[in-house]
Formats: structure tokens, C-alpha cells, sequence
């Protein structure tokens, strides 16, 4: 259809309507690969306004548009929009209560959408942070918070103004605000709390997945302790560091089994009339050899070199069995290294052991070098180097070997 045909008569948003779409036809199936980079950057910024045009403009319609879902007997709008255009509920209901908040209340914002000055999640982010507003404030502050948070669009994308909004009275009427932010931030922690819970889920590959959730505070600690044990970022030209490079995601997974092999079970409260502890129960032949497996509680199964290394450095207690299952000895978190010698070996290593590495002491385990615990390795500070938790798992891994070089560093190799 091209535009001369356009029949002036209908509404004009059916002539909108009907305006854009002869002139998509002229761009269907034309490749923009190949567009002058200028051309292309003014296309990218011209769609995407155009976008939250139509969008505001969309939103208008749904919110007049319930004698349309009446007239086909739908409940809603939102409902009658499900059917006809094969989508889902969920995107359609929250579409309809924003439009219904813009056509209701909040009628900047919905001008701002339909002349771009704000996107659709900029307005999703503004409607929500002025719903939130207590009752009491007065209707010309909420006016002028609306206002302010229109303008600051231009400025800030959603999440920012997100932020802004939470504190959009400390803008406009700070005599009141911190009242209000007493009340909302008692607020949220009693939802907080209210929606704090833990779920796990054995996956039968050997991993559980757990989901967490926690107050903000709360994950703020936790992140906090997760970053005491992952690398800070690296020079390029520092190959030990690109040379242990994981996915943040997967080095926090890594640090978050870390912090609780370092937890002290005696800061933690009883559990059975005694300290909280975990025992692995293995065979003196296996850690002596290597092959084979550990008990760690009545349904799990590890590898006798991560039993070795969970007795070396973890506060858990090996339990050591003959060839008729006696226990031979009952180890104790007692022969793990003892704060002062973790300290003195700090002062003396400065930092990781192994060869070309650099992560510092702190962030290192204590590791039984001469000898292994559970081949008679003795607790001392001459047999002790420390490791970080990358190449403590190495010196515990069958797949590697390392050597003492001269300058007492461990050089690791992958066995052949």
C-alpha cells in the first residue's frame, strides 16, 4: 500500500498504522551488512526511538481497549491480545498493567514514551519507583518526582534510574525523606527476611545445584568473602595469572566450596553433643595408594586424592580403617597447621609456592610438602609450604607431578 492511497477517512492510528507498514515492505529482505557504519549508527538510534513510539503508542490502545476483550467475550484485554497473537500470558498481563498506569496516573511518563524522550523499560523503572511512594505524600511532590525522573531518562538507563528512584524524595522533598526511607527500608527487610530460603537439589553427576536467597547484606558479606579467595585482575603480561583464568562464575563456585573448608567448626553451634564436623572414612590402603574411594557421610562417594587434600587443609576428620574396617586412627583438626604457623609461613613464602605463581599468602592453603599427612607427614613448619587452592588440588591430583626446586618453589607437570 503505498502511502498516496492511504484512505484519509480512517483513524489515524489505523493511518499510522498503515503508514508504517508500506514502508517496512521496503526494507524486507534488505541485508543492512553492508550500509555505511554512519548510515548504520543513525538507522540503529531512528529504530530504536521508533520503537518506544509505537510502543507508547500500543500501550494507549490497551488501556481503551477492554471493549474489545468485551465484545469477544475476553476477560481482558490482555487475554484477547493472548489469543490473537499467539503469546504468552505472563508479558501480556504486566504489558496491561503498565498501560493501565500510564493512562491512569502517570501521564508524563506515558507523553515521554510516545515522543521517546523515555524507552520502555526507562518507564517500566519510573512507573514502579512512583507506585512505591507512600500514600501521605503530597500529590504536587509526586508530580514534580515524576517530572524529575522523566528528565534524568536522558541521563540514566534503566538500572540507575532504578537507584534514583529509591531516593527520588531526597530530590524533591527532603524534609520528608528520611522518614520515608525509614519506613521503606523497614519495609523491605521485613520482606527480606519473609522471603529468605534455601532449595537444594542433587543433580546424580556428582554436584548439587543450591539456590540461595538471601537479604542484599547478607550477599553483599557473601561476595565479599567470595572475592577474599579469587584473583584480582592481571596484567596481560602476567602469564602465571592468564595461566589459571577461569569464568568469574565458576571462580566464585570455587571460592564458595573454599570458605567452608576454611569455616572453624568450633565457632559453629553443637551438632550431635559435639563440634560440628564432617569425617571421611577411608582405608589406610587407598591413601596410602591413591586408588579407590572415601566415605564422606553415609551416601557420598570422593576420590581418595580429594580426601588426602581435605585432610591436609579442611577442619575434617579422616577416619583411617584397617583391612577389617578397625579404625586405625582418628585424626584431628588439631594436626592441621595452627594459626601461628600458617603466620610464620606467610612471612616465609610471601605467597603460592608453585612455580611462576604469584596469588599471595593470604589467599594460599597450608600443605603437608614432605611428606603427606597420610603417608606420616608431620605437622611442622619446615614441612609445611603453602599453596594456592588451584595447585593444592594439583599436589593432590594423581594426574600431576611436582618437584622441590632449589629455591624450595614446587614445579608441577602433567603426567605422560
Amino acid at each position: 500500500m503505498s502511502t498516496s492511497s492511504i484512505d484519509a477517512s480512517r483513524h489515524p492510528y489505523l493511518r499510522a498504522a498503515d503508514q508504517i507498514a508500506s514502508a517496512i515492505k521496503d526494507v524486507v529482505g534488505v541485508d543492512p551488512t553492508f550500509m555505511p557504519t554512519r548510515d548504520k549508527a543513525e538507522a540503529l538510534l531512528a529504530f530504536s526511538s521508533l520503537a518506544s513510539q509505537l510502543e507508547g503508542c500500543r500501550l494507549s490502545l490497551i488501556a481503551a481497549g477492554q471493549d474489545v476483550a468485551d465484545r469477544d467475550a475476553a476477560r481482558t484485554v490482555a487475554g484477547w491480545l493472548e489469543t490473537r497473537t499467539q503469546t504468552d500470558h505472563g508479558p501480556n498481563h504486566r504489558t496491561l498493567q503498565l498501560a493501565e498506569a500510564l493512562d491512569r496516573r502517570w501521564h508524563q511518563v506515558a507523553r515521554a514514551l510516545i515522543e521517546a524522550r523515555v524507552n520502555v523499560a526507562q518507564a517500566e523503572v519510573i512507573v514502579r519507583a512512583l507506585d512505591e511512594l507512600p500514600d501521605d505524600v503530597p500529590d504536587e511532590t509526586v508530580r514534580q518526582a515524576e517530572a524529575h525522573l522523566v528528565l534524568e531518562a536522558s541521563h540514566f538507563g534503566p538500572t540507575a534510574l532504578r537507584r534514583l528512584g529509591r531516593r527520588i524524595l531526597e530530590v524533591v522533598a527532603p524534609d520528608v525523606a528520611e522518614d520515608q526511607e525509614r519506613q521503606a527500608l523497614e519495609h523491605e527487610e521485613q520482606h527480606a527476611a519473609r522471603g529468605t530460603s534455601l532449595f537444594s537439589q542433587r543433580l546424580g553427576d556428582g554436584t548439587t545445584r543450591i539456590t540461595i536467597r538471601v537479604p542484599d547484606a547478607c550477599a553483599a558479606r557473601l561476595h565479599a568473602y567470595l572475592e577474599a579467595f579469587t584473583s584480582p585482575r592481571r596484567s596481560l603480561g602476567d602469564a602465571a595469572g592468564l595461566a589459571d583464568r577461569v569464568p568469574s562464575y565458576q571462580a566464585k563456585g570455587q571460592a564458595f566450596c573454599a570458605l567452608l573448608e576454611s569455616l572453624d567448626p568450633r565457632r559453629a553451634p553443637l551438632h550431635g553433643g559435639d563440634a560440628t564436623t564432617v569425617m571421611v572414612t577411608v582405608s589406610l590402603e587407598t591413601l596410602r595408594s591413591g586408588v579407590g574411594g572415601a566415605n564422606l557421610g553415609p551416601d557420598d562417594r570422593i576420590s581418595a586424592h580429594e580426601a588426602r587434600r581435605l585432610a591436609c587443609t579442611a577442619k575434617i576428620i579422616p577416619v583411617v580403617l584397617g583391612a577389617k574396617s578397625e579404625v586405625l586412627d582418628l585424626g584431628r583438626s588439631a594436626r592441621l597447621f595452627s594459626p601461628a604457623q600458617r603466620k610464620a609461613m606467610a612471612i616465609r613464602d610471601k605467597h603460592c609456592r608453585a612455580e611462576g605463581c604469584s596469588k599471595p599468602a593470604s589467599w594460599c592453603e597450608a600443605h603437608h610438602h614432605k611428606a603427606r599427612w597420610s603417608q606420616g607427614g608431620r605437622t611442622d613448619l619446615a614441612d609445611g609450604i603453602l599453596l594456592c587452592s588451584w595447585h593444592h588440588h594439583r599436589a593432590h591430583d594423581d594426574r600431576y607431578l611436582h618437584e622441590e626446586l632449589p629455591n624450595g618453589d614446587v614445579r608441577f607437570s602433567r603426567r605422560r
